[in-house]
């Protein structure tokens, strides 16, 4: 066995007490430990039992037969491996490449078991932003490349969070993942008629399959309404152009989203940055977006909101530009 299986192993692995029963994750070690050290452990005992871990099948399309290939192939390339991973990036690719002849369907529900997120070219987003969590902030996600029509307006977005993903990993209802199972495994039987039916109830439990370069993944599905600011609706003026802007700036793009909190509509409300821009930032300084200071007292969004007033660009070419909150009130009084 190579050295860093070994080291992980006896270092990352070693047997917990009762006390610490409550922190195990699900594959018997601690929550701090699952991955990485996870796989090392499995790959430690099939090298002596040749057993694959229990409750793999719930993950996987393939038998146990297969299951067992999969392990031998892993422990071999992990001893061959110069140098031997240790990041759980490097055994994301670890795993990826050994199996790439293999379903993806069982490489992405492998890599789901053992909460290792999916290394995907196009979830690198830019390093522009903030290089720590801003106080206030809840959690950070970051999405897949986002779809122009899930922009409703100059505000709001859906986006979508592969469940490979660390925090999502562990909350995937066991329903949704078998569901995506299943669904993979009609289509390969080209039964599409079944497929349609499992999306449509992967759907209706708020996840998606979808397909980045010809890759299926499962993921979550978020509304995001940028914080701070207010774009006009759709039928006010300058309505359609912030979505326009909007759906520009993001079309085909993996964002990152700290978010702060959620509002009355259950969307999260968060910042949002794309390719190192700030959104909010762009919007405002296009005259696409007020400022909405009822909920957001930020200094740098007054400025920016200021500067394009000045220059009279967007909204502000107008003299007395109507406020969406105050529109939207209108209309909830019938006025």
């Amino acid at each position: 066995m190579g050295n860093a299986l070994r080291f992980l192993y006896g270092h990352c692995c070693k047997p917990t007490t009762a006390g610490d029963s409550d922190s195990l994750g699900p594959q018997g070690v601690s929550a701090a430990t699952v991955g990485v050290s996870a796989l090392a452990r499995d790959l430690f005992h099939f090298e002596i039992t040749s057993q694959v871990p229990e409750g793999l099948d719930k993950h996987v399309v393939s038998s146990k037969k297969a299951q067992a290939n999969w392990y031998r192939k892993l422990l071999e390339a992990w001893k061959e491996a110069k140098p031997q991973p240790e990041t759980p990036e490097e055994v994301a690719r670890l795993v990826i490449q050994t199996l790439k002849r293999h379903q993806k369907a069982d490489v992405e529900g492998l890599l789901a078991f053992y909460g290792l997120q999916l290394p995907h070219p196009l979830a690198q987003v830019s390093a522009g932003g903030p290089t720590s969590l801003p106080q206030g902030v809840k959690f950070e996600m970051q999405t897949l490349p986002v779809d122009p029509k899930a922009v409703a307006d100059g505000d709001t977005i859906t986006v979508y969070v592969s469940t490979t993903d660390t925090r999502e990993s562990s909350s995937v209802p066991g329903e949704v993942h078998m569901a995506a199972v299943q669904r993979s495994k009609a289509r390969a039987e080209r039964n599409y008629g079944k497929a349609d039916a499992l999306q449509k109830k992967i759907v209706e439990a708020g996840y998606r399959v979808i397909n980045v370069q010809n890759e299926e993944i499962l993921a979550r599905k978020y509304r995001i309404r940028l914080r701070g600011i207010d774009a006009p609706e759709s039928s006010m003026p300058y309505g359609k152009e912030a979505k326009e802007e909007l759906a520009n700036l993001v079309q085909g793009k993996c964002l990152r989203v700290f978010v702060y909190g959620e509002d009355r509509y259950r969307r999260c409300v968060g910042d949002i940055y794309c390719n190192g821009l700030f959104l909010q930032e762009v919007m405002l300084k296009k005259g696409l977006a007020w400022h909405y200071t009822a909920y957001d007292k930020r200094w740098e969004l007054e400025t920016w909101e200021k500067e394009a007033r000045a220059k009279r660009v967007g909204l502000w070419a107008s003299s007395n530009p109507e406020m969406p909150w105050e529109w939207r009130k209108d209309r909830r009084e019938g006025r």
